[in-house]
């Protein structure tokens, strides 16, 4: 999913057609606002931005999607009317990966798009990646996505939820959770583990059902989906 903050609706439209039409999947936003609604619900493998907008300037949007755990690593191309290099270099400083100046071609917009996805991809690549079903865990990153909505953690619900799925179909006690995660000087009470199990399980909505229990002995990662 691309998503494209762009105030001018028929560069707008023309963009979100032209990507369409090679095969990607691609929305339109008008207004800052709206595109951080959208971010709240579904995080796209790319945005491309414009620097002149309503509401907040693309540059204060890039700070911010830089600041953010979440969307740290989130590539972004900067779409603006201005061409001059000392913009191209502010672009590039805040965080862009890449820089495209108007008026600009479809087709050169859609092999730097494509060329920023790749460098990505291969990164992502040589990052293990944990997956179970629709859940997805990022450990170097720290993200989580939950059937494709990024799902906010503890540092403990994190490191509970990579210990599990990084041993999946292992069952591991209360007491090795806690040995494990906690650590061997933790002084607390083995319901700590069952608090912690309950809070993740339904941070993760639908696949909170990956995480299992076993009951009388402790709590495993989707032995059903082995």
């Amino acid at each position: 999913m691309i998503y494209l903050v762009e105030d001018d609706d028929s560069i707008r439209e023309l963009v979100i057609y032209t990507l369409r039409s090679t095969g990607m999947e691609a929305k339109g936003f008008g207004l800052p606002s709206a595109f951080w609604e959208a971010m709240q619900k579904e995080l796209p493998d790319l945005v491309l931005l414009d620097i002149m907008l309503p509401e907040e300037d693309g540059l204060a949007i890039l700070k911010k999607i830089r600041t953010a755990n979440q969307t740290k690593e989130l590539p972004v191309i900067m779409l603006t009317a201005k061409g001059t290099e000392y913009d191209q270099v502010i672009g590039l400083d805040c965080g862009a990966d890449d820089y495209v100046a108007k008026p600009f071609g479809m087709m050169a917009l859609v092999a730097r798009i494509k060329a920023v996805l790749r460098r990505t991809e291969k990164q992502e690549a040589e990052e293990q990646v944990l997956t179970l079903g629709d859940l997805k865990v990022n450990p170097v990153r720290h993200v989580v996505r939950a059937a494709g909505e990024t799902v906010n953690l503890t540092l403990k619900e994190f490191e509970l939820l990579c210990l599990l799925m990084d041993n999946p179909g292992v069952v591991f006690t209360r007491d090795q959770l806690l040995n494990q995660i906690w650590g061997y000087s933790f002084d607390g009470e083995s319901r700590t583990v069952d608090v912690h199990v309950r809070h993740l399980r339904q941070k993760l909505g639908e696949c909170g059902k990956y995480i299992e229990t076993v009951r009388g002995v402790g709590y495993r990662a989707g032995a059903e989906e082995l």
